[in-house]
């Protein structure tokens, strides 16, 4: 046994690494190490500066932390009923957009997956024009037509707008859901006497509904998050959190724009965590394989 394991080692692999081979590697690992700790302040650095200035009654250069703490500016955005009415009214300009938009999309995402009609393709990849051009551009048409049909500074008007940025979002990912159905599990449930619906409701929905979830949220995001349409078309009367930013920016201390940035944030983080286990997946790059 000893001679037929001599007979096929390697007398390369026995040998320890060489030095400049070592160097290398350590070169490499510490390279490495060095591009993660850059990725890693580049992303959570502002986010701490953030968070601190929140919390900070006085910050004054060149000192690396405040000379005092306060949660005055917390008690100031929270109490103010102009910036809470803001805060409602993201609150309820996201789920009816996002409401509207599945009942929308969803049949259209379906249809893409499971009829074949002519332009499909063409249709399908026409979507993405949303987002091929300068979103201001889209706005201040939308504006133009929204104000000839007396749309402007209405809850319509900003619902419309917004539905702008969960068009792609709420037909691309479920398309992809849906045609990862495998359809001979539809076929066999056909096959024992299920209906269309009942096929659909108990066989094809189940199995697509995490794309549905991300897509969902998503779409509660791009909504959430959505400023310029809605200040060019709601303003003055509904102006969301995002489009408060620019006044609190512009015009308070940078202690009530973090507050303000913070509370704006925390949904959204909430909402990415949710679907994090769906997204690491492959459900948003399931979209890319759509034929």
């Amino acid at each position: 046994m000893s001679v037929f394991e001599n007979s096929f080692s390697s007398p390369v692999a026995s040998r320890p690494l060489k030095p400049t081979r070592r160097a290398a590697t350590a070169a490499n690992r510490s390279l490495t190490v060095a591009l993660l700790l850059a990725l890693v302040v580049f992303i959570l650095g502002p986010l701490v500066v953030l968070v601190v200035w929140a919390f900070a009654g006085e910050w004054f250069y060149p000192a690396l932390t405040p000379q005092a703490w306060s949660l005055s500016w917390w008690h100031q955005v929270l109490s103010s009923a102009h910036f809470g009415h803001s805060i409602v009214l993201s609150f309820i300009f996201a789920p009816v957009v996002t409401a509207v938009s599945a009942v929308i999309c969803l049949p259209a995402a379906y249809a893409f997956s499971r009829y074949q009609f002519p332009g499909k393709r063409i249709m399908f990849v026409g979507l993405f024009a949303t987002n091929a051009f300068p979103k201001m551009g889209l706005y201040i048409a939308m504006a133009s037509l929204l104000y000839s049909f007396h749309l402007m500074d209405t809850f319509l008007g900003v619902v419309l707008v917004q539905l702008l940025n969960t068009v792609v979002v709420m037909t691309w990912i479920p398309a992809a859901a849906f045609s990862a159905v495998p359809k001979a599990l539809e076929e066999a449930a056909r096959d024992v006497g299920a209906g269309k619906f009942r096929t659909f409701l108990h066989v094809t929905l189940p199995l697509a509904r995490p794309g549905i979830i991300v897509a969902l949220i998503q779409a509660f995001l791009a909504s959430f998050d959505e400023a310029q349409g809605t200040f060019l078309v709601g303003a003055p009367n509904y102006t969301t959190m995002p489009v408060e930013m620019y006044t609190m920016v512009t015009n308070y201390p940078q202690q009530a724009a973090a507050v303000f940035s913070i509370l704006l944030t925390i949904p959204s983080f909430v909402l990415l965590l949710l679907i994090r286990k769906y997204i690491v997946g492959g459900y948003l790059a399931a979209g890319f394989r759509m034929k």
